[in-house]
């Protein structure tokens, strides 16, 4: 998995609450194997007036400027919803690194996570503030830099947010929890080693 430490880039601001993991991938997108291919896809029912894949102008994600978007700025509640995976595959396929907003589904969330997005929960006002400057700027650049937990607008208004330790490493260092479960392998040799003799026919493969 692709290290997070600091990205600068396009920011679209996505100003609606309670955004569900339908909206993020609709649920007829779904019959797929790979976890890549779902960028297409992506807000289908708002990037597409039809299905001829028409574009629609007006969504933020078509207009020229926010095309190549590797932030989203969105409202309260985002990927809310059913559990889906797919709809962080489809943000990170579609190219994009990190959502922020003013809190998340807690499933959706963990998601992100597992799949090197960076989801970073900020105030409420904060979130209006940052979307308010990125539409205002000419260049809509928006720094994250995981290293400091640091956001920085494109007026160089700084914002502090907090992501668990165990969370922060696994992006920093590029690990989804199957390799971050391997940072404990000694641990857990010592475990078995010590728990065999008292439960043997719990090792009887």
């Amino acid at each position: 998995m692709e290290k997070f430490t600091v990205i600068n880039g396009i920011s679209a601001p996505l100003m609606r609450r309670n955004i569900d993991t339908d909206a993020i991938i609709p649920g007829n997108k779904l019959l797929k194997v790979s976890k890549t291919g779902f960028g297409d896809s992506l807000f289908g029912n708002w990037r597409y007036i039809d299905t001829n894949l028409t574009e629609n102008p007006d969504f933020v994600l078509n207009m020229p400027v926010y095309r190549k978007a590797i932030i989203l700025i969105a409202g309260t509640n985002f990927g809310c919803g059913s559990s889906r995976e797919n709809a962080a595959w489809a943000l990170k396929d579609f190219g994009i690194r990190c959502v922020i907003a003013p809190s998340f589904g807690p499933i959706f969330y963990n998601n992100c996570i597992k799949n090197g997005l960076l989801p970073v929960v900020l105030l409420e006002n904060q979130v209006e503030e940052l979307a308010e400057h990125v539409t205002q700027s000419n260049k809509k650049l928006v720094t994250v830099d995981l290293q400091k937990c640091e956001v920085t607008s494109p007026t160089g208004l700084k914002y502090q947010f907090t992501v668990s330790q165990v969370y922060r490493d696994m992006l920093l260092e590029g690990m989804d929890p199957i390799d971050a479960t391997f940072n404990f392998e000694h641990e857990i040799t010592a475990f078995e080693q010590n728990d065999k003799p008292k439960r043997p026919w719990i090792y009887q493969y």
